[in-house]
């Protein structure tokens, strides 16, 4: 492990020698994980993508790509775009990237599960801001809103993500 590693515990969330509280999936870290199992899925990650709602917050790095109305992630396992980003209007099982809420106004992708994904498996761990302390997620990784936009503003694609 190195210092530019993002290293995920229950407790918290080290990345260049700071330590961040955060949130995990409410069925905990574990290592076999599956669709709608709540479990944030232990292992080596890499970070591949962010997202931003620019008609809420600045870009947080260059490389980050803005979220715009009609996007959505694809978690239908029957679908071939499971595990992707869509466009409305898709009738499959998906999840609203835009929301109403703040939770999706800076997003950190992942590969779990990408891009070849496996059906069942578990569609997408994001790192993304958390709605209170301690309250857990989906399965995601979440942080004070803060926190989230200082590892954004600093993070390169390819970053390891280590959540154990």
């Amino acid at each position: 492990m190195t210092p530019e590693d993002i290293v995920i515990t229950p407790r918290g969330l080290r990345y260049m020698g700071q330590f961040f509280p955060c949130s995990v999936g409410r069925g905990g870290i574990v290592a076999d994980k599956t669709e709608g199992d709540g479990a944030t899925p232990r292992g080596r990650h890499h970070v591949t993508g962010c997202l931003y709602r620019p008609d809420r917050v600045m870009r947080p790095n260059i490389w980050a790509s803005p979220i715009y109305p009609g996007d959505l992630w694809s978690d239908d396992t029957d679908h071939a775009d499971y595990n992707q980003l869509v466009h409305a209007p898709y009738k499959h099982s998906h999840e609203n990237l835009r929301r109403p809420d703040p939770l999706y106004d800076i997003v950190l992708l992942m590969d779990w599960n990408w891009p070849d994904p496996v059906p069942g498996k578990g569609s997408a761990i994001f790192i993304h801001r958390w709605r209170k302390p301690g309250h857990p997620t989906e399965g995601c990784v979440a942080l004070h809103p803060l926190h989230l936009r200082y590892v954004a503003a600093k993070i390169v694609p390819g970053t390891s993500v280590i959540i154990g």
